[in-house]
């Protein structure tokens, strides 16, 4: 059973044992990210699936057009690690409020 195929129903699945799975985790990672489903056995008894984590349609085509953006070298993705200063909110401005300039503006015909 390690690392081979079943027929019938469970033919679209590898099948591994789990030391083979531990082995050899990166090619099975790769084959799942490619759409194939890998099924672990402990002991000959099936323990768990390794499959695609699923990605809604729209998230999956926009990933693919910023990939594409990301090799012509138009756009950088950034790490994830966002700087707090963007959520704290900003300097406190004394004066007029904007609201006034603007309801002025639209008074005046602007």
């Amino acid at each position: 059973m390690a690392g081979g195929r079943r027929s019938g129903y469970a033919s679209h699945m590898k099948i591994a044992n789990l030391a083979k799975a531990k082995d050899d985790l990166s090619r099975y990672v790769d084959y799942v990210r490619r759409g194939g489903r890998v099924r672990i056995f402990v002991s000959g008894v099936p323990a768990a699936d390794l499959v695609p984590v699923a990605v809604a349609v729209h998230d999956a085509a926009g990933d693919k057009d910023l990939a594409d953006l990301e090799r012509q070298g138009i756009l950088r993705r950034g790490s994830g690690g966002g700087s707090g200063a963007l959520l704290r909110p900003g300097p406190k401005l004394s004066g007029k409020p904007s609201s006034d300039t603007v309801a002025a503006e639209r008074g005046a015909g602007w």
